[in-house]
């Protein structure tokens, strides 16, 4: 089942999508394309994952990590699909990712991987967008380089565990005004969904609504104001946001950390 959660003609609805028609809680229809989506759920946290594509490792120049690299998403960087992302003023280098999210089902604390998938409630579709200024150690959480409004656009279903039989053969793709810039497979994780579920549930609960971000593969490049990206996953539809320059008001950022002490 894909789920979402929507405005239309003034009232706020949680619907369910049907031979490409969305019913809302009373059996009325609405098309897609004239709601205004919202957050297709409310997590508690959002986890992300970097460096869990070899390939990725390899065209950012970095070494494989020996354990998950993890970061928290402000939930004050989450966007609707539809909604428009904020190019800060003075940034160099933003990128888009495609990252395949995994919605926590129930919580889950001290799981094993052989359990894990148990807990998996569902899916939906990531960008985790990024400053790629800020970015030079990634020892260092990138709160400054991922964390900003607007930054983690994720939607617009939310869809169910038994829709997608197979998470891990799902091909991604990442366009930019119409043109394909990136492409990969979920089958290229180095760590999958019953890994990071035991790793993490080790030391924290993962609450249901909790949302892990799995990664992005090879492929990203530079974004700014004007561009409209478009994130497809198979079988979970599509996610696409506009990009706008900060408002005049805002002073410049202060790129390149090592340049700082």
């Amino acid at each position: 089942m894909k789920t979402a959660r929507f405005i239309s003609r003034g009232r706020q609805h949680n619907g369910v999508l049907k031979d490409g028609l969305l019913y809302d809680a009373a059996g009325e229809t609405h098309r897609p394309e004239d709601v205004q989506f919202l957050l297709p759920l409310r997590p508690g946290k959002v986890i992300a994952l970097a460096l869990n594509y070899a390939d990725h490792v390899a065209e950012l120049g970095f070494k494989a990590p020996e354990e998950p690299v993890m970061f928290l998403k402000p939930n004050t960087s989450l966007l609707p699909h539809g909604g428009t992302v904020i190019y800060p003023r003075g940034a160099k280098f933003m990128h888009y990712e495609v990252e395949l999210g995994i919605v926590i089902g129930r919580d889950a604390r001290r799981v094993k991987a052989k359990d894990a998938e148990e807990y998996v409630g569902g899916y939906t579709i990531a960008n985790d967008l990024v400053v790629r200024d800020y970015v030079s150690n990634y020892y260092r959480p990138p709160m400054r380089a991922k964390g900003w409004d607007t930054f983690g656009p994720l939607g617009p279903y939310l869809v169910s565990a038994d829709e997608v039989p197979d998470p891990y053969n799902l091909g991604l793709r990442a366009y930019v005004n119409g043109e394909l810039r990136q492409e990969g497979n979920t089958r290229d994780m180095i760590l999958k969904a019953p890994e990071l579920i035991e790793f993490m549930s080790r030391f924290m609960t993962l609450e249901a609504g909790d949302v892990i971000l799995t990664g992005t593969p090879k492929g990203v490049s530079h974004v700014g104001p004007g561009d409209v990206m478009r994130l497809e996953i198979d079988g979970l539809e599509a996610l696409e946001n506009d990009i706008q320059l900060e408002d005049e008001s805002a002073e410049p950022l202060i790129a390149e950390e090592g340049a700082r002490t």
